[in-house]
């Protein structure tokens, strides 16, 4: 892995992974191209290119069209890594010894402790993720502020409580009003654990959690007049200066963003 924090006049290319992130003010964001890291703060402010070349499986690396999630169609349907309880957990079974797809990749991945959290993301929304992968999950999410509700065993059961509180709260981030980075001054994410303290099953309520403080990130991000978004499909050549960087979106100007992490298996070369 080469990491390229002086950049002036140079092509890069290689196949797109989410941007890797290092919490500070701001967030640090660097572009994942076949693990060469880009930093992409000091690019802010400057013309680049972005070109589709092809695909390439994060998972069989193949060259065949990117399904989903960086996989190609088949192994979308065949990996544990894109399993339906990377989405659901509460569909895990790991914790019965029960295979879905590959049970030693399963239990590495639901078989550890686990974090229930709300984050504000243009919303108040409850969300799930190992407790190893705090704060990336809420950087990711481009969350403004974020704060743990429960904390579990295994996924299992944080997607019992996610379940729960799902009747209340929506669990989806959306992008728009994410980007849109508007919120009221008096949100209180503290307060909002507490009431919903009484949504909780009955046999999780040993989960939950008073004693953490809400989390505030800082993105290199400034919201645009407007906001559009466009994709590699249908704009294979790209052309722009980029502007902010929130969540894994990168913000152009005239109000142009890409999702970094939607685009994950995509080959392309980046000219700066």
């Amino acid at each position: 892995m080469i990491i390229f924090t002086e950049i002036s006049m140079m092509k890069f290319s290689g196949k797109l992974l989410k941007m890797s992130t290092q919490n500070g003010k701001p967030v640090q964001y660097y572009l994942n191209l076949s693990h060469d890291l880009i930093n992409m703060n000091q690019l802010i402010g400057k013309k680049i290119r972005l070109k589709h070349l092809g695909y390439e499986c994060v998972h069989c690396q193949s060259d065949e069209k990117i399904y989903r999630m960086g996989f190609c169609r088949r192994c979308f349907f065949e990996s544990p890594w894109a399993s339906g309880t990377i989405i659901r957990p509460e569909l895990s079974t790991a914790h019965l010894g029960i295979e879905e797809r590959d049970l030693e990749v399963e239990q590495s991945i639901q078989l550890v402790p686990h974090i229930v959290y709300l984050a504000y993301t243009g919303d108040v929304k409850v969300g799930v993720t190992r407790e190893a992968q705090i704060p990336t999950r809420w950087i990711d999410q481009g969350a403004t502020f974020a704060l743990p509700i429960a904390r579990t065993d295994n996924r299992y059961e944080a997607g019992m409580i996610e379940v729960a509180m799902k009747d209340h709260l929506p669990d989806k981030t959306n992008w728009r009003k994410m980007l849109e980075d508007d919120y009221e001054d008096d949100l209180d994410l503290a307060d909002f654990r507490e009431k919903i303290k009484s949504y909780f099953p009955e046999d999780y309520k040993n989960f939950y959690t008073d004693d953490e403080k809400v989390i505030k990130l800082d993105f290199p991000y400034e919201r645009p007049q407007k906001i559009a978004s466009f994709g590699l499909e249908k704009v294979p050549n790209f052309e722009g200066v980029l502007r902010g960087i929130k969540g894994q979106y990168l913000s152009f100007d005239d109000g142009d963003c890409i999702n970094i992490r939607g685009h994950e298996g995509y080959v392309v070369e980046l000219e700066v």
